[in-house]
């Protein structure tokens, strides 16, 4: 990914090396980190399940401050900011076209922990979108897992991440995730996760609008770089996810989508570049 020469973006938090903050540990379920990365891992308005289950983790409130950052970690946080600034540029001029006016969100960067408006976290429950201060937050260490846990490396890969939780600031802006969360509230569980399905989806799918829009505009993909992506989107799907945990696939219990699914509508973004083709609610099977 052509990403060096790009602008940087003045939105950036960088909150590592704040200092330990007592945040909770998300706990239930299949597994502390891997429910948390299920319900939350690159989705949607976190609050509730960061405030819920909580334990004090006292590991997490007794560690030291991160007083410098590596090399790598400076090169990642550069990489996120130009990230960050080519999502404002493309969606700017998409909402403009539309007569909207599109506001930036933020992006904090932290460290083991960190303190939203949509409650505490810390690192396990991955990158996540905040309606309620409309902030992106991640720990730069996702990057890691992703790598390493996920087998999903690459600059592009890492460049979906950020630009999907910016999909869901989008779906704030224009109203979406509240109708849907007011739906939630009257289905039962299995209706609710399919409308949550429904939403990740669409998020997936306007990162793919940003690739398409940015590539144009940019030329910011070499060889390999959708590649990249496909296969970070593969990578998470909620059945490839429950399958490494637990051995069982629960399709029920989906919050984002198959592998499939997500490899499907990220395709459609980058592919039209429209967002009019991500409406994920009115297909009949997304």
């Amino acid at each position: 990914m052509r990403w060096e020469l790009g602008r940087r973006s003045s939105n950036v938090e960088d909150r590592r090396g704040s200092g330990g903050i007592s945040a909770p540990v998300v706990g239930g379920g299949i597994g502390t980190i891997v429910l948390a990365l299920i319900v939350t891992l690159l989705g949607g308005d976190p609050s509730v399940i960061l405030q819920q289950g909580q334990v004090e983790s006292d590991r997490t409130s007794q560690q030291a401050p991160q007083t410098r950052q590596d090399g790598a970690s400076d090169r990642m946080a550069d990489f996120v900011s130009v990230v960050l600034a080519d999502t404002e540029d493309t969606w700017t001029n998409l909402f403009r076209q539309t007569g909207q006016n599109y506001v930036e969100p933020k992006l904090v960067i932290f460290s083991n922990a960190v303190r939203s408006a949509c409650g505490s976290a810390n690192s396990a429950v991955g990158p996540f979108y905040c309606p309620r201060d409309q902030k992106v937050y991640i720990d730069l260490k996702f990057y890691q897992d992703l790598k390493y846990k996920y087998n999903a490396p690459g600059d592009f890969a890492q460049a979906y991440v950020v630009a999907h939780e910016v999909g869901h600031h989008v779906q704030n802006l224009m109203g979406i995730s509240k109708k849907v969360q007011t739906l939630q509230r009257q289905v039962s569980r299995t209706e609710a996760n399919q409308l949550s399905v429904r939403l990740e989806l669409q998020a997936d799918c306007f990162a793919g609008v940003w690739a398409n829009h940015a590539n144009k505009a940019r030329q910011i993909l070499e060889t390999g770089d959708v590649d990249e992506a496909l296969n970070a989107a593969s990578s998470i799907g909620d059945d490839r996810l429950q399958s490494q945990s637990t051995g069982q696939i629960v399709p029920d219990s989906f919050t984002h989508g198959s592998s499939a699914q997500r490899v499907r509508w990220f395709k459609r973004g980058i592919q039209t570049g429209q967002p009019a083709q991500c409406n994920t609610f009115a297909a009949a099977n997304p």
